[in-house]
């Protein structure tokens, strides 16, 4: 029996995908098509590999800390997935990603094989992606490390590439690495294309955690020793598991690939690849989402309220409006509550240049949603002006904001739906439907919701500043005092 722990990587902000992708909300949380997220799909893929000599054990989850609550809840809503998340104080990139999920998965003096995977890719065949996970599972128990190539269907100059020779024997189509080929110019492109035996490099990696481990320390053994030491300052809440913050931040940052996977060929580590052949996309950019995306007969990807006329190769994602577009081709196109991006389809790489002109002059659409998720619910806000604010709140049923108080503005609340449990100061209170209270500037307050539907509260913020950051907790359930 073949014991599997899966590793899903779950860092990166997915600049390119803004403004659905934000730091505070990044690509791999978004429901780009269907009803999962992308995280949520990488996490069921790799299920489907089980097998009568497949187990498939409890998934470990590198994430960064501030993301904790959004992997949290779409966990929760995935059926029979156990997970325990690791979570990142700081971002170190993939290798001590997963030296964190190896030391984690050997805690027990275990040697499970580990399925490593970003968070942020989409697969159209997953009859296709177990099969071939499932060779590569079989291949990686001897110690090897297995990769899994993405057979290429064009000159793409966005990928690193693997050259892989005929089959090794070793396992059902399963090829011995030659080597690691960087991102190659459109000609070098066309001619692995028309030569044949290089394969996309996915980021997808099947190894023991002892494999891992060691590989790391012939090679980088500077990056093995760092995360050993923050592993073993690590403290443990519940679900999360959170290394000591100030030995990650002195780790040194680098991939998997540079750190180890590239120096693996000509050395004693067995290094095999197995071929991909799946509808796979790492969605990278607004056009990789069109690209796999349902093209109706002009080739438009239409995603929510959408109306288009003479319109053809273009993308438009309607978040919350109604969009008509009319005489345009090959343009993306994507609206949110507080941001419109229009691009030509070919630059859609380059709308990282509007996140850093976002990022320079400090503008919240960088970070965050105008409707931002918490732990607890939701919070939109939905108008604001010269000292006043007015947000949308929902609570979840048994959750509760933490105990707090402002400096700067009061707070009127007016419940729409569900019951409130108001504190304000020393009293406590519980307001249904059209009932409203008071929170004067400076009390200490929580808001909270005992019932078994959700609370949604209309608030009204006034005050000489507004700011999220004015914010005094005293009491949390969620560890944010």
């Amino acid at each position: 029996m073949f014991n599997v722990t899966p590793v899903i990587l779950c860092g990166g902000s997915g600049t390119r995908l803004w403004p659905l992708s934000r730091a505070g909300f990044p690509k791999q949380f978004l429901v780009l098509s269907g009803v999962n997220s992308l995280f949520q799909q990488a996490v069921q893929r790799i299920q489907t590999a089980a097998a009568p000599d497949i187990q498939i054990g409890q998934t470990l989850v590198v994430t960064n800390e501030e993301h904790r609550f959004l992997a949290l809840d779409q966990l929760r809503e995935l059926k029979d997935v156990m997970a325990t998340l690791l979570l990142e104080p700081s971002a170190r990139n993939t290798a001590p990603a997963l030296t964190l999920a190896a030391l984690q998965a050997r805690a027990e003096g275990d040697d499970p094989i580990l399925v490593v995977t970003p968070s942020d890719q989409t697969v159209t065949d997953g009859a296709a992606y177990s099969a071939a996970l499932q060779a590569a599972i079989r291949a990686a128990v001897n110690g090897s490390i297995v990769i899994l190539g993405v057979t290429p269907d064009r000159p793409e100059t966005g990928y690193g590439y693997i050259r892989a020779s005929g089959a090794s024997g070793d396992g059902e189509g399963v090829r011995k690495v030659q080597a690691f080929v960087e991102k190659p110019d459109l000609a070098t492109a066309q001619n692995y294309l028309a030569e044949g035996g290089y394969f996309w490099n996915a980021g997808m990696f099947v190894l023991r955690a002892s494999t891992w481990l060691h590989a790391l320390e012939r090679f980088r053994s500077d990056i093995a020793q760092a995360t050993r030491a923050a592993w073993q300052g690590k403290t443990t809440d519940a679900q999360f598991i959170r290394p000591d913050k100030a030995g990650f931040a002195a780790i040194p940052s680098e991939s998997i690939d540079y750190a180890v996977m590239e120096k693996c060929p000509g050395s004693d580590i067995s290094t095999y690849m197995t071929p991909l052949a799946a509808g796979w996309n790492d969605l990278g950019a607004w056009e990789s989402v069109w690209q796999v995306g349902a093209q109706d007969a002009q080739g438009n990807v239409l995603q929510g309220d959408v109306l288009a006329a003479d319109t053809h190769n273009t993308l438009v994602h309607a978040s919350g409006r109604l969009v008509g577009v009319v005489g345009v081709d090959n343009l993306v196109i994507v609206e949110t509550a507080d941001a419109v991006l229009v691009a030509e389809r070919s630059q859609s790489q380059n709308v990282k240049k509007i996140v850093h002109a976002l990022e320079q002059r400090k503008r919240e659409e960088q970070t965050l949603h105008r409707k931002v998720h918490r732990p607890w619910g939701w919070y939109d806000s939905v108008d604001q002006g010269e000292r006043f604010k007015v947000k949308r709140i929902m609570v979840k049923p048994g959750a509760s904001l933490s105990l707090q108080k402002h400096h700067h503005r009061a707070e009127h609340w007016i419940v729409v739906t569900g019951t409130a449990e108001v504190t304000c100061g020393d009293r406590k209170i519980l307001l249904s439907e059209n009932q409203s209270t008071h929170i004067p500037l400076g009390e200490v307050h929580r808001l909270a919701n005992p019932g078994k539907v959700p609370l949604e509260i209309i608030e009204v913020q006034s005050g000489s500043y507004l700011g999220e950051d004015d914010i005094v907790r005293f009491e949390d359930t969620y560890g944010r005092c």
